[in-house]
């Protein structure tokens, strides 16, 4: 159920199932949910940039696949954008990532996706953002990487993975003066402007939104490039002393329709 739909929860028999406690502890917000004005009312935007939403999924035979492209076509309806790639590995069959500037849009494409069947098993939580050591930034280069337009034309090469800075004793990130910072992460950069053409990498905060501090994508020519782009940045200062690593997802970027087609007839 969506939120603001207006249809009560039923169990399997077709019984009326007992509402939210959430929802009952507080009157007007009971009041709302039965009109069904939820979705008119309630918004939350990011003061600036976007919600991005990564959800890895199995593909189960029965899947609903036409409610897969109308939560798509939903989302995107309303300013939104999803990204689909399909995952290398038995960690997930799919990714799709979704980016909206209203966080409801985001939890209601989640909604619809389970909705139609498909099988969660990971998902990350971050918001775009510029970085505070790019204060200087042109601002159209600021706003391309606070509204990014994805996916990017000819790179269908893609990797996810979450890091943090570490806070050990004697490598502690955040002890470090900020005029040190700005150097290791200017470094940091230069590596990452050598593949320009050939990577494109958005990266989006997370502190205090999930379980690391960024969320980064990588979408490239090809996988080698990606391989490559990471393996260097290891060697830089910044990763070498102070990067932690979550799990890596990797891929192909296709379009919705054909990849839900070729992961099913498999």
């Amino acid at each position: 159920m969506t939120p603001g739909d207006g249809r009560e929860r039923r169990d399997e028999a077709g019984e009326v199932a007992g509402r939210d406690p959430v929802v009952e502890a507080s009157g007007d917000v009971s009041d709302t949910v039965a009109s069904g004005d939820v979705s008119d009312t309630v918004s939350l935007v990011p003061s600036a940039g976007l919600g991005v939403l990564h959800l890895f999924y199995r593909l189960p035979r029965d899947h609903d696949a036409e409610g897969v492209l109308a939560a798509s076509k939903s989302i995107e309806s309303s300013g939104g954008q999803v990204v689909s790639a399909a995952i290398l590995g038995h960690k997930a069959d799919l990714c799709l990532m979704a980016l909206s500037p209203d966080l409801w849009h985001l939890r209601d494409f989640q909604s619809d996706i389970r909705g139609a069947g498909l099988v969660p098993c990971q998902s990350y939580f971050s918001i775009t953002e510029v970085s505070e050591y790019a204060s200087g930034m042109p601002e159209e280069r600021r706003r391309d990487r606070l509204y990014p337009k994805l996916p990017p034309a000819g790179k269908t090469a893609f990797c996810f993975y979450p890091m943090s800075h570490r806070r050990l004793p004697g490598a502690n990130w955040y002890e470090l003066p900020y005029e040190e910072r700005e150097r290791l992460m200017y470094a940091h950069g230069g590596v990452g402007r050598n593949f320009a053409g050939r990577v494109l990498q958005l990266v989006s905060g997370s502190t205090g939104l999930d379980d690391f501090e960024w969320a980064v994508t990588l979408f490239g020519v090809a996988p080698d490039d990606l391989k490559d782009v990471v393996y260097q940045m290891r060697y830089d200062e910044a990763s070498a002393r102070y990067g932690e690593f979550g799990p890596f997802y990797a891929g192909m970027v296709a379009p919705l329709p054909a990849l839900l087609l070729r992961l099913s007839s498999r």
